[in-house]
């Protein structure tokens, strides 16, 4: 953090981030960087996406804590979430072109195959309530998160950075939300659900949780 600091003073770089690191090491760098008068991190690259949402349990919550802007790579998770590999056709798939996540190397990337085959069916029913490309929904339900989240699109063609754009001014109903939502939903784990437990809520917030957070 010194080393990065240094470019910033000597005007090299003007802001630093970080990618694909552990929360734990990120925070622990921003809180040095803090004390000492350094440069922190203000950008935090990572993949997210509908079929990607474990980052949920603590780089977003760290994130929105320490004021980190979020860039997601893979946000449609190298083509799944346009329906090139499930038969559905649009602006930004290509079932003619060999898609990444068919090599076997790639492959390691994605869940098991039910979890992806439901939330790809989720996608496809709210582009197909909305009229939109399946890749518009994906890219706009990143609009409605913890923090905002800024999507690294990899198109190869025009009419494919064309549609990603389109994803901007598409509106996600409260119901379309909760369709991709519960399709795609991790369990966040310890200690998060430890924190739903009625008697530890009572026991943190002696009965005024909801007071409190409001």
């Amino acid at each position: 953090m010194r080393g990065l600091d240094d470019l910033v003073r000597a005007g090299k770089v003007l802001y630093t981030g970080i990618s694909d690191a552990p929360a734990w090491w990120i925070a622990q760098a921003n809180t040095l960087a803090h004390l000492r008068g350094w440069s922190p991190f203000v950008g935090l690259q990572i993949e997210y996406s509908l079929i990607e949402r474990t980052v949920e349990r603590e780089l977003i919550p760290m994130a929105k804590a320490l004021n980190i802007g979020v860039t997601a790579w893979s946000p449609l998770a190298g083509g799944v979430l346009t329906g090139k590999y499930h038969g559905h056709e649009g602006p930004s798939a290509s079932p003619s072109e060999q898609g990444r996540m068919s090599h076997d190397m790639t492959k390691g990337f994605l869940p098991e195959r039910p979890q992806v085959d439901r939330i790809v069916a989720a996608v496809k029913s709210v582009a197909d309530e909305t009229g939109r490309s399946m890749a518009q929904v994906a890219l706009a339900w990143l609009r409605y998160g913890a923090v905002p989240i800024i999507p690294i699109i990899g198109a190869r063609k025009l009419s494919q950075l064309q549609d990603n754009l389109a994803s901007l001014d598409l509106a996600l109903s409260k119901d379309q939300l909760k369709t991709l939502d519960e399709a795609s939903r991790i369990e966040l784990g310890f200690p998060h659900h430890f924190y739903e437990i009625e008697m530890v809520r009572a026991i943190c917030y002696g009965g005024l949780r909801d007071q409190i957070l409001a």
